[in-house]
């Protein structure tokens, strides 16, 4: 019989779990898992705009998609995020740990590293690698209890691979700021690396798979010095789009890539190449 290569990117009957589903790259993410069938759990602070979303998912993809308010910082939100989860749709199949976090004074968060406040950065790592932390924890004790296997994928950066350049941020701003990127960024990027490859060997003999999806630099907002200096850095020669990055997380969340765990996916236009 022949085989239908295309019958194994299909999401049918699968749960989804997005956390930061109202991003810039989350939406996207949300939309592609819906669109090849999965039922989406849209996780973010803002619930009613997480409900709203998902309704409008649920209308143009014909799914059943729920929305949940959720400070993945907390454990007690994140062990109750899981819990709706599962008495809404019984299994989770997907975890797309996507949440992310910026200081709410960005001044404080473009700081130069000698003035960098360790409360900031405290903050920002409680959401880029404590919070990536707590969601695979619960979600990987509900994967584990099914007995059915999984996939989770962890959003990383280009910057938690390699080093910024920081000469494509003279004159850069991106939505009338200027702009860097911390150490802080890069520190809690690099982490979900280790913590990815560690829980891809832990949890192997489960059949659950973990991966790592590290995205370039995606326009956004960004000024023309900025786009047109990250361009000169990449292959490519251009930004990218959030629609490009979307078909790496159907592969990693679908039967495509049943062989494939602890491995770094990286859609960057070639910029890590030089």
């Amino acid at each position: 019989m022949k085989l239908t290569y295309k019958n194994l990117f299909s999401l049918h009957n699968k749960t989804a779990i997005v956390t930061g589903g109202l991003g810039i790259l989350g939406r996207h993410f949300c939309a592609g898992l819906a669109e090849c069938g999965a039922n989406v759990v849209v996780v973010d602070l803002d619930e009613p705009q997480a409900k709203s979303f998902a309704n409008a998912l649920a209308k143009d993809y014909h799914v059943h998609c729920i929305g949940i308010g959720c400070d993945v910082s907390s454990p007690e939100q994140v062990k109750d995020m899981v819990k709706q989860t599962k008495r809404t749709f019984k299994t989770i199949d997907i975890l797309l740990n996507n949440a992310a976090s910026k200081t709410k004074d960005v001044t404080h968060y473009f700081a130069p590293f000698e003035e960098y406040s360790l409360a900031d950065w405290r903050k920002v790592m409680s959401v880029n690698i404590d919070g990536m932390f707590l969601v695979a924890q619960q979600v990987g004790i509900e994967m584990v209890k099914q007995n059915q296997g999984g996939s989770i994928i962890q959003t990383s950066s280009i910057y938690g691979i390699v080093a910024p350049d920081g000469r494509i941020y003279e004159g850069s701003y991106y939505l009338g700021t200027s702009i860097n990127t911390p150490a802080v960024y890069s520190a809690s990027k690099a982490a979900v690396w280790g913590l990815t490859k560690y829980l891809a060997t832990y949890w192997a003999e489960k059949g659950i798979r973990v991966n790592m999806l590290t995205p370039g630099g995606i326009e956004s907002g960004q000024n023309e010095t900025f786009k047109q200096k990250y361009a000169h850095r990449t292959p490519l020669a251009r930004m990218g789009v959030p629609e490009e990055v979307v078909g790496a997380v159907i592969y990693l969340s679908s039967s495509a890539s049943s062989y494939v765990t602890g491995q770094n996916i990286i859609v960057d236009g070639g910029l890590t190449t030089w």
